[in-house]
């Protein structure tokens, strides 16, 4: 089940996408204007968010602008009348992951959604892949070159959490969101310290690494 928020103002269209992503198993919330949408992104973790551009209070340029300077990484489609090529560059400029243009059919929308889920969450079973590392999900193990590498649960929980969100910068806070208790206190050098280590084991040249990369100034990002 996926947990998606809902910003649109128009009752109607609100309550058909309610409707339909309920049937199709999703968790939702209905929210009706910029300035409630641009604290309720923030306030809890999302897998999606389906963003309306004409609202109330404070646009959804100008919602989705201020959630990824907040660094909220959560994936964003905007819903729109605007058709225009540049209403779209500019969306996909301020952080959105995709576009879809008003009247939209149910069918191409759930579409649309499924893709973005896809891309940004890895399996729950299974394996990835990339270059000479597996990533044994259900298993919970790091192979290379066919041989197990020794991680810690710590180190598995980071490696999954950049898998799921695979190139987006992730914070030092959601890491450890992701990777400790709630009850652990856990500084911002362990962090760091935990990516160290973890680059060791999946990085060709930790010192130069190729697939789990700082962001200066705002976290990690993994790419691969």
């Amino acid at each position: 089940m996926s947990r998606i928020l809902i910003v649109e103002d128009e009752p109607d269209i609100a309550l058909g996408l309610e409707d339909d992503l309920t049937v199709e198993g999703h968790q939702v919330e209905i929210v009706r204007d910029g300035e409630t949408a641009a604290r309720r992104g923030q306030e809890a973790e999302w897998d999606l968010i389906l963003l309306d551009v004409m609202l109330p209070r404070k646009d959804g340029f100008e919602v989705c602008r201020e959630l990824r300077h907040a660094h909220v990484q959560t994936p964003i489609i905007l819903l729109t009348a605007k058709a225009q090529e540049a209403e779209k560059i500019l969306g996909l400029d301020l952080g959105a992951d995709d576009y879809v243009t008003k009247p939209f059919s149910p069918r191409e929308l759930r579409a649309r959604i499924k893709a973005v889920l896809r891309r940004f969450s890895a399996p729950a079973q299974g394996t990835y892949r990339f270059a000479d590392i597996e990533v044994d999900f259900s298993r919970a193990e790091v192979r290379r070159n066919g041989k197990a590498v020794e991680v810690t649960p710590i180190e598995f929980k980071l490696l999954m959490a950049f898998i799921q969100r695979r190139g987006r910068v992730l914070s030092r806070e959601q890491l450890l969101e992701a990777a400790w208790d709630r009850d652990v206190h856990v500084t911002d050098r362990a962090v760091d310290a935990h990516i160290v280590n973890l680059r060791r084991k999946i990085e060709v040249r930790p010192a130069e690494p190729q697939f789990l990369l700082s962001v200066r100034g705002l976290g990690y990002r993994f790419d691969a």
